[in-house]
């Protein structure tokens, strides 16, 4: 019998498992322990779990007997403490933003697998917790936006006269600016979407906005299908389309990040400058830096009568949502990691071999 540990988040994260996914796991090879009250955030409770199969025990004794412990948060000193070596740690470990967690799993030795990492895959497609999160945050981030903007978003007609549609523009067209994109047209905006890559404007048109960019650009994708850093001139071209874009829209969504390096910077200080006052600025690579010159990660500034939020986990606001999906990418993991068995994990699968941070 494998124990499979759920803790407590310190912060609003999404849970590895739902009361509903436990159904989905053979009860007769995998338990699950879950910290008491581990579901509070996610309004589900520990009658909930147990209902479904679950033991509720404390957090020592979840890290204590889990033989795979799925994280969404940072571990602290103490749970270091009591942790055995040989326990599997994974989920979503933030690799790239998160050294020093990063640096104390790798001098212990821990086998640590980030989901962050998994290649762009159609087999890995089911276990992608980065889509999943990035789909909800672009959704949420429309809303977001919404609420702060002091206009309207679809054209309104009355008797007084005509209020014009919002103008709203994204940057970005990966998995999180799609969903932006369909979301902001839902509400009746115009919208517009820039991208490096050309092979995202037939998506981006389908979805009813106006695809952007400049002209001549080499298509920059790296092996795994993410956008790689740019060239200096490119940088320079594109933030004068940017600029001229920029200055126009009501509503701007960022979502342009590279793994493992800082968000390139797509709105700087002068664009901002010659923003509309009472426009706003939603940045999702926050974490990384931002795209906006101004971003500040996890805060909300105002500049100008610009609103600017920088956030890069908006999808954690869907806390009930995102555990939903992301208990589904844990169950497919999971499932691919020990299909040999839990004592044969093949470090040579392309898979487990992209996860796991012990490589390096």
């Amino acid at each position: 019998m494998l124990n499979v540990g759920i803790l407590k988040n310190t912060k609003q994260a999404p849970l590895g498992v739902t009361p509903d996914s436990l159904k989905k796991w053979p009860s007769n090879t995998i338990r699950f322990l879950i910290e008491k009250n581990a579901g509070t955030l996610a309004h589900f409770t520990d009658e909930d779990f147990l209902l479904g199969g679950a033991k509720i025990v404390s957090r020592n004794e979840v890290i204590e007997q889990s033989n795979i412990l799925v994280v969404s948060d940072n571990l602290t000193d103490k749970d270091f403490k009591i942790l055995h070596v040989d326990t599997l740690v994974l989920g979503l470990l933030n690799p790239h933003n998160n050294q020093d967690f990063i640096a104390k799993l790798k001098k212990r030795k821990q086998k640590a697998f980030a989901l962050e990492m998994l290649p762009r895959t159609s087999i890995a497609q089911s276990m992608d917790a980065l889509s999943a999160m990035a789909s909800l945050a672009g959704y949420k981030s429309v809303i977001l936006a919404a609420n702060y903007f002091k206009g309207y978003f679809p054209m309104l007609t009355t008797a007084a006269g005509t209020v014009p549609p919002a103008k709203v523009l994204i940057l970005g067209a990966g998995v999180a600016g799609l969903q932006a994109i369909a979301t902001a047209k839902r509400l009746g905006a115009v919208v517009e979407a820039f991208d490096v890559r050309q092979a995202v404007k037939e998506e981006v048109e389908s979805l009813g906005a106006k695809f952007i960019m400049v002209e001549g650009l080499q298509n920059n994708l790296d092996t795994g299908g993410y956008a790689i850093a740019q060239k200096e001139n490119d940088l320079v071209a594109q933030r004068k389309l940017i600029h001229q874009k920029v200055i126009k829209a009501d509503i701007v969504i960022t979502t342009a990040s590279i793994p493992g390096k800082s968000a390139p910077i797509l709105i700087e200080k002068n664009t901002v400058d010659g923003m509309k006052s009472g426009a706003v600025i939603i940045d999702l690579a926050a974490v990384s830096g931002g795209n906006c010159e101004l971003t500040e990660n996890d805060k909300i500034i105002n500049y100008s009568g610009v609103t600017i939020i920088g956030d890069s986990q908006l999808a954690y606001s869907l806390t009930v949502e995102a555990s939903k999906l992301f208990s589904v990418n844990i169950f497919n993991f999971i499932n691919h990691l020990i299909k040999g068995g839990f004592e044969a994990i093949d470090f040579e699968d392309e898979i487990v071999k992209s996860t796991y941070i012990g490589k390096n």
